[in-house]
């Protein structure tokens, strides 16, 4: 196990050298123009305001100042940012008068994942009518609460919905206030199946990710340890990583079990279903939930080698696995747009262990429409871009997401960026892909079964009293 010094080196990074090299340089670049692009969006830089001088954004990305014009001039092209000669570079001003302005909430994390930044300025420089400004920057895009109250006052025209938003509006019967999509030609078909509620498709699928095993390459030559499988099931994870783990150094595995879009992976996998009967109330008891919660609690039995809360969120233990102090984690495609890679780390990605079922967590994110929104027919032409095979293509080339348009996301070609080896690994494992609504029990619902399970898994209850209690707590809960 790691000491705690040796977490805190884990989790602030290494002092190893970090000089630039060629093959960072592309990167560097497009860091640059990503983050310039990001702030104007965002708001952080304003209509009017000057930009740091070239000779800041030389130093801070170890660029040249020839560089640093070039990057300069596609933010000039993409009309963003106006070049004042001898003066210096100043966000562009923009006359509202002149154009549509469309408000999108948008998930923040996607300015990574799907380079969002990027996709709207292309967007604005084909349609120089409509103009977009990013609202609603926040997780609160999950929740029906927040959102409705962003429909009602007229803030928000389109909008990105995960599936713990989809669920939420369902919950409150909320998808009245959405506009009634058409399915999108090349679209995988369960993520439009996914994003239909009686009959109605709600949200246009934009980009989706399975729950995965990613894994270090060098670890696993190193210890000799043959590179994972489809057939691989918890069991044998577990004894691998014993042989991956090197005393005071590394980890072998590690995962942020409290995160709902890791736990309920395992309630999946032992193929449990939380049935109701007619008058909606959950048909099975204490006894039969204990059985399948012991499951997991093997699991976090299996894990105890492995300090099991060194995390806070999923980001944290990412964080550890990319500083080379695990060898193993669960993860998302979407996740591992959000860090760096050191030049010589080489990683890549295989389906996910199982328990008694071969089942993975799916996870997507869709466009929806505001159907009280006075700008319905630029937010449809805003949402055809997106889901555009132009778009969807510029996503799969410069992101590790996944498109939700099947000829983008399975495009082959050279490669611009690092991407694992075994990326289209999700091909081959569709069919064990599970929304939360398989298990026939509301995200909500799911979290106060996590915070009721938690004395049970920790060991403080003899089963015996853990029956009575989730007997009593299903009654309540489908009560």
């Amino acid at each position: 196990m790691l000491g705690e010094a040796a977490i805190q080196r884990a989790m602030a990074g290494s002092d190893m050298d970090t000089r630039p090299s060629r093959k960072t340089f592309r990167e560097r670049l497009d860091r640059m123009v990503e983050s310039i692009r990001n702030d104007i969006l965002n708001g952080v830089l304003q209509e009017g305001q000057f930009l740091p001088s070239e000779k800041t954004y030389a130093k801070q990305y170890r660029l040249s100042n020839k560089t640093v014009r070039q990057g300069l001039e596609i933010l000039v092209a993409e009309r963003l940012i106006e070049k004042i000669p001898r003066v210096g570079n100043k966000v562009a001003r923009f006359e509202r008068s002149d154009a549509v302005v469309l408000k999108f909430g948008c998930h923040r994390s996607l300015l990574q994942e799907a380079a969002m930044s990027a996709l709207i300025a292309e967007f604005h420089r084909r349609h120089p009518d409509i103009r977009i400004e990013l609202v609603g920057l926040s997780s609160g895009l999950n929740t029906h609460r927040v959102v409705k109250q962003m429909i009602d006052d007229g803030a928000v025209d389109v909008f990105t919905m995960n599936y713990n938003g989809f669920d939420d509006f369902r919950q409150h019967d909320g998808f009245g206030d959405l506009e009634t999509m058409t399915p999108a030609a090349g679209i995988y078909p369960f993520l439009t199946d996914a994003m239909t509620h009686e009959g109605r498709l709600v949200a246009q699928p934009f980009i989706f990710t399975p729950l995965v095993l990613c894994y270090n390459k060098k670890h696993f030559r190193e210890k000799g340890v043959l590179e994972p499988d489809s057939g691989w099931r918890w069991s044998d994870l577990f004894e691998q990583a014993s042989k991956l783990a090197v005393e005071n150094e590394r980890l072998g595995f590690y995962f942020h079990f409290p995160s709902s879009n890791r736990w309920p992976v395992f309630l999946l996998q032992s193929g449990f279903k939380f049935d109701r009967d007619e008058r909606g109330r959950f048909s099975i008891g204490g006894k039969e939930l204990l059985e399948c919660l012991k499951g997991c609690r093997e699991l976090i039995y299996m894990q105890n080698r492995f300090p099991l809360f060194l995390s806070e969120t999923d980001a944290d233990a990412e964080e550890l696995f990319f500083n080379g102090k695990v060898s193993m984690i669960t993860t998302t495609y979407l996740s591992l747009n959000h860090h760096e890679r050191p030049d010589d780390f080489e990683y890549d990605i295989a389906p996910l262990p199982y328990l008694n079922e071969p089942r993975t967590l799916l996870m997507m994110v869709g466009l929806a429409i505001n159907t009280h929104s006075r700008e319905k027919e630029s937010a449809r032409r805003f949402v055809d871009f997106l889901v555009s095979y132009e778009t969807q293509l510029a996503i799969r080339q410069r992101t590790l997401s996944i498109p939700a348009l099947k000829p983008a996301a399975e495009w082959t070609g050279k490669e611009t960026m690092y991407r694992p080896s075994r990326f289209h690994v999700y091909r081959d494992i569709i069919p064990t892909f599970r929304t939360f609504d398989a298990l026939r029990m509301s995200i909500s619902e799911l979290n106060a079964l996590y915070r009721e399970a938690k004395l049970f898994w920790s060991g403080l209850e003899k089963e015996e009293e853990a029956e009575r209690r989730l007997d009593k707590f299903m009654r309540e809960l489908g009560g």
